[in-house]
């Protein structure tokens, strides 16, 4: 059975590995074991940390296999971002063009550096690995960190961001990057993505241009990749879609891949997930409904994607999840129905 749970110091190999599987282009991950170690180390004190929203919390989540005693794939969520260091992207935006003397009116699509996800929560570092993908794992650690969120509001912002990949190649060659920011930073894409990655974001500021970019006086591969997703994000956008999220014209200044946002209050899962008391139910006994179930704690968060069936208002589940949840009969959960 797959369940959610904090990452631990003993995961630093298993992340390792799945940064690695992930490939290019990959931002979060792409970072190498040092950085990967501190944002471990990060994550750790948060669970632990205060019930209050900081820019130095991350929550790290691991999707792992009860039965093989593997790491199948993890998720983060960013408490605060572009606060302590901005949080750059591209804005489109239309502008107007109007001649009377040539009696001609025409709008034109302009590129603007922003930084207006300033004390959102970021959610992204989804990554399953490929056995695991289509049997609920994609489901589970993408909808566990909505889960971990309606556990303790207060620990993040009002409005939640994610970052999807765009389009770049296997060998990390981009061609937004090569059409747009290569002009100005005078470097490849995998060197900026990971400057961006292990450093402050202050060397895009002192390079990116200042002014508006006319999106028509960029080349024809650049422009058809503006908000686009890479091929293996497709997923990763259908679920946040399904959640609430939508994508609203703002774009990675690296790869151009689409920045999608959403009210914390409207995510679908903290909005319809409510809290009940579970009780043990007996093996044979039939299920009714599929649910995400959390224990909905924070320093001890767990998470799982099982059958369940209904008693009066309690929610029946077999011993394993109950074990797994950290759960005994009598005690609450929080409960989203999959419908």
């Amino acid at each position: 059975m797959l369940f959610v749970r904090p990452a631990t110091p003993k995961d630093l190999d298993a992340i390792c590995e799945l940064a690695e599987l992930a490939g290019a282009g990959f931002t979060s991950l792409a970072v190498g074991r040092a950085a990967l170690e501190s944002r471990l180390e990060k994550s750790v004190k948060s669970f632990e940390g205060p019930q209050s929203i900081s820019p130095d919390h991350v929550y790290l989540l691991m999707l792992a296999d009860s039965d093989k005693g593997k790491i199948a794939g993890m998720s983060a969520v960013k408490a605060q971002i572009g606060v302590r260091d901005p949080f750059f992207n591209f804005r489109i935006l239309n502008v107007a063009q109007k001649s009377n003397v040539t009696n001609s009116r025409f709008d034109m699509q302009v590129l603007v550096l922003v930084n207006e996800y300033a004390g959102a929560t970021e959610v992204g570092s989804l990554f399953v690995k490929n056995d695991y993908r289509g049997k609920g794992a994609g489901r589970l650690i993408s909808q566990a960190r909505y889960m971990l969120m309606a556990a303790s509001r207060e620990r993040f912002g009002e409005t939640v961001v994610s970052e999807l990949r765009g389009e770049v190649s296997d060998e990390g060659a981009s061609p937004f990057w090569d059409g747009l920011g290569r002009q100005f930073f005078r470097m490849d894409f995998n060197e900026a993505d990971e400057i961006s990655a292990k450093k402050d974001n202050q060397f895009i500021l002192d390079l990116m241009p200042k002014h508006p970019i006319y999106v028509d006086l960029l080349p024809e591969k650049t422009k058809r990749v503006i908000g686009q997703t890479h091929k293996e994000g497709v997923g990763a956008k259908r679920y946040l879609e399904s959640e609430g999220f939508r994508y609203s014209g703002v774009i990675d200044i690296f790869d151009g891949g689409p920045s999608m946002s959403a009210p914390l209050t409207d995510l679908r899962t903290i909005r319809d997930s409510r809290e009940l008391e579970v009780v043990e139910r007996a093996k044979g006994t039939n299920a009714t409904h599929t649910a995400l179930i959390s224990n909905d704690k924070i320093k001890d968060f767990r998470c799982v994607l099982v059958d369940i069936s209904f008693a009066d208002k309690t929610i029946e589940l077999t011993r394993k999840p109950l074990k797994l949840l950290n759960l005994s009969s009598g005690d609450t959960a929080r409960v989203w129905i999959k419908r």
